[in-house]
């Protein structure tokens, strides 16, 4: 498949000694989409920052459609679509005249500025509201019409970081839709997320990223298959307890237990038999859980393994 992102060994260090970016890599093929997964700090909103030239990387190199995104960043530029993680709209301005200023931005007419800004609305649901003042518009409408400005050029890549920050989950769930439906036209999509059930649902494949570096990389199906088949959640009164029961399964278990609060979760590969084993050994050391869960692995759960914490907001990433 063709590659329409590419990235070998990028690095970026802020301020002299705080590394951003530690030899990050990956391949995005055409008409796809890559889920970047990270806490906030890991390097995922900087490595967005260098695929679309607003940062030079120290090294390594990237082509996107095939452009080196350093020695080409004009015409890199000028073949994409970024949506950040918050909505770059003028909330004075309407709908409309938001999607017409973003073309006439681009340099078309004032005709065909006007035409693709009437199409774009109509697509994303927003016609309705289109001479209303952006500044009336819910959280999930300003969404849909930031990603409808980064798609006023047609760009065949489209970066969305954090998209869904802090949207409802039906606003959230209207801009998976309109995500889904540029795929399915052949539009190319990175998208940075902390919502693990955003990746599960839009991601062909999953790039894991910690600390600047890439520590895991696949299909969802592939990730989750790290941990198993099921998982069992073990609950315990307190944390010393589950302290105290998790380290009857270091290095004996068949894949890593995974401690959360008063949690204990242990990936079992091996069906029921495995379950009572796990049983068993609590009960011969004293040791009785308040709860006790069979549930399928989720990406929440691969992401825990790999970085020893949830996904979730953290404080602002550089």
């Amino acid at each position: 498949m063709t590659a329409a992102i590419e990235a070998e060994g990028l690095t970026k260090t802020f301020g002299g000694d705080v590394r951003a970016l530690n030899g990050v890599g990956f391949s995005v093929g055409k008409g796809t989409v890559l889920g970047l997964l990270g806490p906030n700090g890991a390097g995922k909103t900087t490595t967005v920052r260098v695929l679309t030239t607003t940062l030079i990387p120290d090294s390594g190199w990237a082509r996107v459609n095939g452009l080196d995104v350093v020695k080409d960043a004009n015409k890199v530029r000028a073949s994409i679509g970024l949506a950040g993680q918050y909505a770059a709209v003028d909330e004075n301005l309407t709908g409309r005249e938001n999607l017409r200023m973003v073309g006439q931005l681009f340099q078309l007419s004032r005709k065909d500025a006007s035409r693709v800004a009437d199409e774009l609305l109509e697509h994303f649901n927003l016609t309705e509201a289109a001479n209303r003042p952006s500044k009336t518009y819910s959280g999930g409408m300003r969404r849909r019409l930031d990603i409808a400005a980064a798609l006023v050029v047609r760009p065949p890549v489209l970066f969305l970081d954090e998209p869904t920050t802090g949207l409802d989950p039906n606003s959230r769930t209207a801009v998976w839709q309109v995500v889904e439906d540029l795929v399915e036209n052949g539009t190319t999509v990175l998208l940075t997320t902390q919502y693990l059930e955003e990746a599960d649902r839009l991601a062909d494949n999953i790039v894991v990223v910690d600390r600047g570096a890439v520590i895991a990389e696949g299909t969802p199906s592939k990730l989750k298959s790290t941990l198993g088949e099921t998982v069992l959640d073990l609950g315990f009164a307190d944390t010393t307890t589950a302290a105290s029961a998790i380290n009857l399964f270091k290095g004996s278990w068949s894949a890593p237990p995974v401690l959360d609060g008063t949690m204990v979760e242990l990936p079992i590969d091996a069906g029921p038999s495995q379950v009572m084993i796990a049983l068993r050994t609590l009960d011969e050391a004293g040791i009785a859980p308040t709860t006790m869960t069979l549930r399928e692995p989720s990406l929440d759960d691969v992401f825990l393994s790999l970085t020893g914490r949830r996904a979730e907001l953290e404080e602002a990433e550089a």
